[in-house]
């Protein structure tokens, strides 16, 4: 039974991450109109077989604009969190195999990394960066790093003692080699979980930082930008957030969906 349920979360999961990512990858297929194109003889008007979400207060198709929206924040996650998953990976696995007063000191600057709000680090790092998509991408990938860092060392540190570990010590491997080849497999099930759910994390980070305007810069039409022009206009045409809104919950549900089914599915202390 609970091996269905997490079948079920995984697949449900699967299936919305798919069908973002299909859309993201192939807008044209799914869009029906040019996202950046404006006409002011359709401002702010509802859903209609011409514009399935409205228009903006621009004149602008919602759907169109919420499409190729997902691109954007699929892109820039996919960038960060694969550069944070890195990163974390390495300081993890080289805190854990160090120990002493390197693990102890490479986790605490973890740990002050982690106590601040990770909306007002990432602030700060774009405003010593500039605005613009690497930005974003640096800034999104430090927020997460720390995170990684201590699931890497933590799955490092449950492995370290282990016999084939010994073993392979005994026999005169490297320690390089021991990482590469006994030590990065037997961690990567719970990183893969951390990638899903920081994902999710990630695109929640990405739109708030353009609803704030450090975001992407326009056209790029970002979700976040998407929510903070259309909640001007929210009482006499509520399309403009709508859609954007349902896209973002729908994405960040599908990541965590995932990411816990699969978290269930590697663990080995819960019964199938």
């Amino acid at each position: 039974m609970k091996f269905m349920v997490k079948e079920k979360a995984i697949g449900l999961g699967g299936a919305i991450v798919l069908g973002i990512m299909l859309m993201a990858l192939f807008p044209q297929a799914v869009s029906v109109a040019d996202p950046n194109r404006i006409d002011v003889s359709v401002l702010l008007t509802g859903p209609s077989l011409a514009h399935p979400l409205g228009t903006d207060e621009l004149g602008r198709d919602v759907w169109s604009r919420v499409v190729v929206g997902a691109r954007v924040s699929l892109v820039v996650a996919l960038a960060a969190v694969g550069g944070a998953l890195v990163a974390g990976s390495i300081i993890g696995v080289s805190a854990a195999w160090a120990s002493g007063r390197v693990d102890n000191l490479i986790m605490r600057l973890m740990d002050l990394a982690i106590a601040f709000p990770s909306i007002l680090l990432a602030m700060m790092i774009i405003a010593a960066l500039g605005l613009g998509a690497r930005s974003v991408i640096i800034a999104i990938a430090l927020v997460n790093t720390p995170g990684f860092a201590r699931i890497a060392r933590g799955a490092v540190l449950g492995i370290k003692g282990e016999l084939y570990i010994e073993a392979a010590r005994a026999l005169g491997a490297h320690e390089s080699s021991i990482i590469t080849r006994h030590v990065l497999p037997n961690i990567s099930p719970p990183l893969i979980v951390g990638f899903s759910v920081s994902m999710g994390f990630a695109i929640i980070v990405e739109a708030s930082l353009s609803f704030l305007g450090l975001g992407l810069p326009p056209p790029h039409p970002a979700w976040g930008s998407m929510l903070f022009k259309g909640k001007d206009f929210m009482e006499i045409s509520p399309w403009g957030m709508i859609g954007p809104g349902l896209a973002l919950t729908l994405t960040v549900v599908g990541f965590n969906l995932l990411g816990d089914g699969m978290r269930d599915l590697f663990d080995p202390t819960k019964p199938s």
